[in-house]
Formats: C-alpha cells, sequence, structure tokens
C-alpha cells in the first residue's frame, strides 16, 4: 500500500498488478484518502480512519469516474471534519442499511405486536393490505415524508372513500410510527404523521339517547323474542361497556363485594375495572345462571353471540329509535354521567380512555343543562320584560326567576 503523491495522469493509467485483485495507493497530501485500483479496472476513492473506539474503518467516497482528484480530497476532508466532530460516517450507513422497509416493519414487527392484543387486528391487516402497503410498502421508514403522508389521506378520499374511513387509515399509519419511534427502530426519529389533520365530518354521527328513550327502549327489549336482550341492552346503557366487552363477560369477572367488574380484555390491551351501580347489581341477582360460566349466553350454543342484530333491530324500531346504534349506547351513558355533573376525569376513568380528549367527545350537554347552566349567571340589570305570543294565545310575562324564560329587550 504505496504513500504517493496522488495525480490526474496517475489516476488515468494505474493498473491493478497482474496477480492481484486490487492495489491500494494512499494520498500523501490528504491523511487517509485511498484510491483503489482493481484487477476488473474498477476505481474508488475511499477515506481509512480510526472511530472512536479505536477500530480502523473505511469509508467509500464514490467511484473516480464520478469525482476529480481536487473533488475527492475536499470530501476526504469534510468527512475528517465529521469525524473529529463525533459523526462516524461508516456508523450512519451501518443505521441506514438497517432501517427496514415499511412492509418489513409491518411484518416483522408491527402485525406480530397488534395480534397479540388486538382483537380487531384483521381490520388493520385489511387496510395495510388494500391501502398503505401498496402506496408505502416499499419506503425505508425514515424515507416516508409528512408529503407522503398527506398524498395518501387525500388519496383514499379522492377515491371515493367515506371521511371516516379515510381517518382511520391515517390513524392507523400514525399509531405504526408511533410504535416505530417509540421500539426505537434504526433510522426512525420522528412520526412524519404528525400535525396532519384528519378530516373534519360535518355528517359525523352524534346520537345520544334521553331519559325518555332510554325507557322507551327498554320496554322494546322487554318484549324481544331474543330473551337475553333485555339484560344485553340494559348492561350496555349501565355501564357504558363496549358491545363485545358485554357479549363476553363472565361471571368469574365480577367482584359483588367490591361492586366492580373487571374486563380483562380490552381495545388498550390491557384489563379495566368498571364499578357496578345499583342497578347493574340488581339486574344480575334476577338473571338466570344455568352454570354457564358466560353471563349472557347464546340459550342455543351456551357460548356468548357472535351477533344479536336481527332482535336489536326489530327492538329499536319498534321503540320509533331506528337510528339508534349499538355504541350510541356507550354515547349515552356518558352523556347521562355529565349531565348529571360527573366529571369528565370521572367518566374517562369509567370508559377506559387513555385520554381525556377521547372522553370529550362523548361528554354530551343536553340543551336543559346547558340553559341551567346559564342561568347561574345572577342578573345584573333590569330589563323590561313583555309578554310572547305563543299559539294558544299571549303567554303571561315572566321574571328573572324563570330559568326557562325568553328574554327580549323591550325598546321605548
Amino acid at each position: 500500500m504505496p504513500i504517493v503523491t496522488l495525480t490526474a495522469n496517475l489516476i488515468r493509467t494505474a493498473k491493478c498488478p497482474v496477480g492481484k485483485g486490487k492495489v491500494d495507493y494512499f494520498d500523501d497530501r490528504r491523511t487517509g484518502l485511498l484510491f483503489e485500483v482493481r484487477a476488473s479496472g474498477g476505481k474508488t476513492w475511499y477515506l481509512r480512519y480510526t472511530d472512536a473506539r479505536g477500530v480502523q474503518r473505511q469509508h467509500r467516497i464514490a467511484n473516480v469516474a464520478d469525482m476529480s482528484l481536487d473533488q475527492a480530497r475536499k470530501a476526504a476532508a469534510d468527512l475528517r471534519g465529521q469525524i473529529a466532530l463525533g459523526n462516524d460516517p461508516s456508523a450512519q450507513k451501518a443505521i441506514l442499511r438497517s432501517v427496514p422497509t415499511f412492509a418489513d416493519f409491518i411484518a416483522d414487527r408491527y402485525m406480530p405486536f397488534v395480534k397479540g392484543y388486538k382483537k380487531s387486528w384483521d381490520s388493520d391487516d385489511s387496510y395495510l393490505r388494500n391501502h398503505l402497503l401498496p402506496l408505502l410498502g416499499k419506503k425505508h421508514l425514515d424515507e416516508i415524508t409528512k408529503h407522503d403522508v398527506i398524498e395518501f389521506h387525500h388519496g383514499v378520499r379522492a377515491k371515493g372513500y367515506a371521511l371516516g374511513t379515510a381517518n382511520r387509515m391515517l390513524i392507523l399509519l400514525r399509531y405504526a410510527l408511533n410504535l416505530a419511534v417509540r421500539w426505537e427502530i434504526p433510522g426512525v426519529t420522528k412520526n412524519p404523521t404528525k400535525d396532519v389533520p384528519l378530516f373534519e365530518d360535518p355528517n359525523k354521527h352524534e346520537r345520544y339517547l334521553s331519559e325518555t328513550e332510554a325507557q322507551t327502549l327498554y320496554r322494546a327489549v322487554q318484549a324481544s323474542v331474543n330473551p337475553m336482550l333485555q339484560y344485553i341492552i340494559p348492561m350496555l346503557i349501565l355501564t357504558g361497556a363496549r358491545k363485545r366487552e358485554v357479549l363476553d363477560a363472565k361471571w368469574e369477572e365480577f367482584d359483588m363485594e367490591r361492586r366492580q367488574w373487571r374486563v380483562s380484555v380490552t381495545k388498550a390491551g390491557k384489563p379495566r375495572y368498571v364499578p357496578l351501580s345499583d342497578g347493574v347489581v340488581q339486574m344480575l341477582a334476577t338473571m338466570p345462571h344455568d352454570n354457564s360460566k358466560w353471563i349472557f349466553p347464546n340459550p342455543k350454543t351456551g357460548k356468548p353471540y357472535v351477533t344479536f342484530f336481527c332482535a336489536w333491530n326489530t327492538a329499536r324500531k319498534q321503540a320509533g329509535l331506528a337510528d339508534v346504534r349499538i355504541h350510541d349506547l356507550r354515547h349515552s351513558f356518558a352523556s347521562f354521567l355529565v349531565n348529571a355533573g360527573r366529571s369528565l376525569y370521572e367518566v374517562q376513568k369509567i370508559l377506559g380512555h387513555t385520554q381525556i380528549k377521547t372522553t370529550q367527545r362523548y361528554a354530551h350537554l343536553s340543551q336543559d343543562t346547558l340553559i341551567d347552566a346559564a342561568n347561574v349567571v345572577p342578573f345584573v340589570m333590569t330589563i323590561p320584560m313583555v309578554a310572547m305570543a305563543t299559539p294558544n294565545g299571549p303567554r303571561p310575562m315572566l321574571g328573572p326567576q324563570d330559568t326557562r324564560a325568553a328574554f327580549i329587550h323591550h325598546n321605548v
């Protein structure tokens, strides 16, 4: 490995000696710069250096055909400066080589993880195979940009999918890449989905039962031909639990002394505890046991229901509530709590939400509650009152003490 003064002529005419695979020339004007000539005729610039651990490294700079001698010397000087500052180019290259593609990350890390706790993992698998992987699968994780994310999100919408569907795919991508950051996957330092907003859905279904509607629905399920519907629906309303949590509930999970239900498998993948109200305790005490470990078994199979939609659909229509979905019963539970003056923190703990933001979506306040809140403010001025016309004749003039009064200024 001779140390020579490299020149343009030497670089152009240098050949590998017969019988050798390659020969290296070190530049005497730039420490560590190496010119390699191979028997095949290939020529390459390298930088040889010692890393912070005292290990000798050799970093490829470029092919000689792509970089002149002056450019190679400058590149070697720049690299040595980076090394002096603690930035090892070989280590950085090794990290880049170890960054998985999105497809490999999903197959090797994400899917095995979610299959271990998430009941709806097959939905993730479908969204990934049919939408995310075709567009992003070949990209390495550190190559996915915010532009890619926005293009995907809007592209799904442009294909005619609903706003909610497009948002669910973005949420899935955000969650997967958050895991990559949390697991410290090589090369992944930030999530490109951060600050990419979800679509605002003006038609988003927001449905909450009133107390009267809940009573009407209860009478309808009591008359159902499905003998368990009269217990399943009240259980959903009285606990705010998810449908699958209720259907899979076991007697062994209920501690009547402590008045709590341990939901062993939840959407979040970890157990949570649901307090049992007087209504739940009384209902459970009246239910048939039949030596089944399940609380709500299908009488025909003895196992949890796969679905009870037909019986539910009939009951809600008979109650005049055809637009009410099963998940709306969970919404209604939260609404009843908040309207009764319970805090969002209490609702969050009962519903098992990890973020208060999720709870706020359920915390519907009835119009009567909002009016009552507004009427807490004391009167600070005297406002002349006038009678208001109604279909049944003039309404009497109302005073400040009437919390349901409608007030207007009387211009004189």
